[in-house]
């Protein structure tokens, strides 16, 4: 009885042992995918500044990136390029990316119209696909409301010191009337009295 028990545990191992062999071989042929990974999801930027949408991909084959931008103004195609062999970079970002070998782009002078949504997408030669999104917000520079601020407080500096030179006029001309009209007196008095003095 214990004889054929023996032979059915020696063929389960066996089999086993071949269908472990075949899966891990099978799994060695199948392409593994692409992974992609976002470290800085948010991005605050100023007008004018360069910012790096930084992205991490890895994967058994040769990939294919793609850059998308979608705002309220629609959505624009940024970059597509695949590791070791093209870069396609559409016209309206031709000298303001920068690409890559780790799949991230960096966007030079940014506006206000750059503000949104950033898609990149990693596609493995074999067909698998993985993606990422970073959202990027750009204010302006306040300098313009700065500036203005500046040049009304250098007016109105101005404006107080041209009235402060006017009532100084004003006060020193005063000044002058007065004493001219007080010496005009002091004369007309004293002939008064020396006219007095004469009569009498």
């Amino acid at each position: 009885v214990m004889g054929p028990l023996r032979g059915c545990r020696g063929r389960g191992v066996v089999v086993g042992t071949v269908t472990l062999c075949l899966a891990a071989g099978w799994a060695l042929q199948t392409p593994g995918g692409v992974s992609l990974v976002v470290p800085q999801p948010n991005i605050n930027a100023t007008v004018a500044q360069n910012i790096l949408l930084s992205v991490e991909y890895s994967c058994r084959g040769v990939a294919t990136i793609e850059w998308k931008h979608v705002s309220s103004w629609g959505t624009t195609s940024i970059v597509e390029w695949r590791s070791g062999h093209y870069v396609n970079i559409s016209t309206a970002y031709k000298d303001r990316v920068t690409t890559f070998e780790n799949g991230s782009i960096q966007l030079q002078n940014v506006g206000m119209r750059d503000a949104g949504y950033y898609f990149v997408t990693v596609t493995e030669e074999h067909g698998t696909n993985a993606y990422g999104t970073i959202l990027v917000n750009v204010y302006e520079i306040i300098y313009e409301d700065l500036h203005f601020v500046a040049v009304l407080f250098v007016f109105l500096a101005a404006v107080s010191a041209i009235l402060i030179c006017f009532m100084w006029l004003c006060n020193k001309s005063l000044y002058l009337f007065q004493k001219k009209t007080t010496h005009k007196l002091t004369a007309s008095t004293t002939e008064e009295i020396e006219l007095e003095t004469t009569e009498c």
